[in-house]
């Protein structure tokens, strides 16, 4: 038997590696002899570097930058065996998890942090990028981002604003200046991996649709929406007046708080599916040929795994050749059994029994060892 296993992160529990490992333990409980290969997956969140540096070969880098709240923290970035391909999650640097319950409030979280991550592969000599952009912590449109390459933002009396910016600031810019953005960005390729599609602004962008889970008050989220669509207006007539590019309305734009924007408006760079670039990396669809099943799996399954999140890019490509594949995840949400229309022939929870999310995300190795060793044995009983 041969068992393809990638999955992707449990969000604050597992990276996809040690996901896969865990599966692979309950696997073996039950087929001791079975060919498994592993394929830790991602979307463009946590576990993307890990992901990559597995499917290429490289080093982990350190770097001191500003988390969300401007405070020093070391983050972590990858660089591949090639040496000139640099691999980083924004996250690392100015995402969520970075911060308290207490702590989040997007009028004040700044991307400054993931700019200096770039500064930092450009300064090891790398003039490609991937760079993971799901996690975030900020709607700052990547203005933060973008100071720290270089550009100057202008505010009242002519002055720059120095301090690094965040969403509750964006209305107080007049001008946008690029003739100080690092020169070496012209010469870097930088691809952005994202799991969201969604527009800058609207009833489907980043202010309504994620600043409430970065801590926005309704209230806030209005005044979110009304400061970046003021920064998209400032982008098409300082910054991309040349091809007349308005940011607002491409898709992908408002992830991680519309730093989707930024980095295609100040860097030039393109978005893609996150899942999709992974799958490429990684040469999923060469490595499942000849698989009896494909085993994924996520930290929670809800009708957003349909929107371009790693199992469902793995049921796709398994789909392809006709593969059955099987989801273990740890907590089902609303409008999961649409992925039965999506290439997933089960869904199985991990978690079976009472418990707080606290305990079962310091369990999640365990349960997810014993999900799959259960869910073999019904597999077995039908052979």
């Amino acid at each position: 038997m041969k068992i393809v296993v990638a999955p992707d992160s449990f969000k604050g529990s597992l990276i996809a590696a040690e996901a896969a490992r865990a599966m692979e333990v309950g696997i073996r409980h039950v087929y001791p002899d079975a060919d498994v290969i592993l394929i830790p997956m991602a979307d463009g969140g946590e576990g993307f570097v890990e992901a990559v540096l597995l499917a290429t070969g490289g080093r982990i880098e350190t770097a001191r930058v500003l988390n969300p709240l401007g405070k020093h923290i070391e983050a972590r970035y990858g660089i591949c065996e090639d040496g000139t391909t640099a691999v980083i999650e924004m996250a690392a640097a100015s995402g969520l998890t970075l911060l308290s319950l207490e702590q989040r409030n997007p009028l004040i979280t700044t991307s400054y942090g993931a700019g200096e991550l770039i500064c930092q592969a450009l300064d090891a000599g790398c003039r490609k990028i991937l760079l993971g952009i799901g996690g975030s912590a900020t709607t700052d449109g990547g203005a933060g981002m973008a100071q720290a390459l270089g550009v100057r933002f202008i505010g009242a009396g002519n002055k720059a604003i120095d301090e690094p910016l965040a969403g509750g600031r964006l209305n107080e810019i007049e001008r946008i200046e690029m003739s100080n953005l690092d020169m070496r960005i012209a010469q870097c390729e930088i691809v952005v991996a994202c799991d969201v599609d969604n527009p800058l602004l609207g009833p489907r962008g980043a202010a309504r649709i994620y600043g409430p889970q970065k801590g926005a008050t309704p209230q806030q989220v209005e005044l979110l929406e009304k400061n970046l669509s003021h920064f998209a207006r400032l982008i098409t007539r300082d910054v991309r007046r040349d091809v007349g590019c308005d940011v607002s309305d491409i898709p992908g734009a408002g992830a991680a708080g519309g730093l989707g924007a930024g980095l295609m408006a100040f860097c030039g760079a393109t978005l893609r599916s996150g899942v999709e670039l992974i799958m490429e990396i990684v040469q999923l669809e060469k490595r499942l040929e000849g698989a009896d099943l494909v085993l994924t799996g996520e930290g929670r399954s809800d009708a957003q795994t349909i929107s371009g999140k790693a199992p469902w890019g793995v049921a796709q490509a398994a789909k392809r050749v006709g593969i059955p594949v099987a989801l273990l995840t740890g907590e089902i949400g609303e409008g999961a059994e649409q992925l039965y229309q999506h290439g997933i022939d089960i869904l199985h929870p991990i978690v079976v029994g009472p418990m707080t999310q606290h305990e079962a995300m310091a369990q999640a190795g365990e349960l997810l060892t014993a999900a799959t060793e259960r869910l073999f044995r019904i597999l077995r009983m039908k052979q």
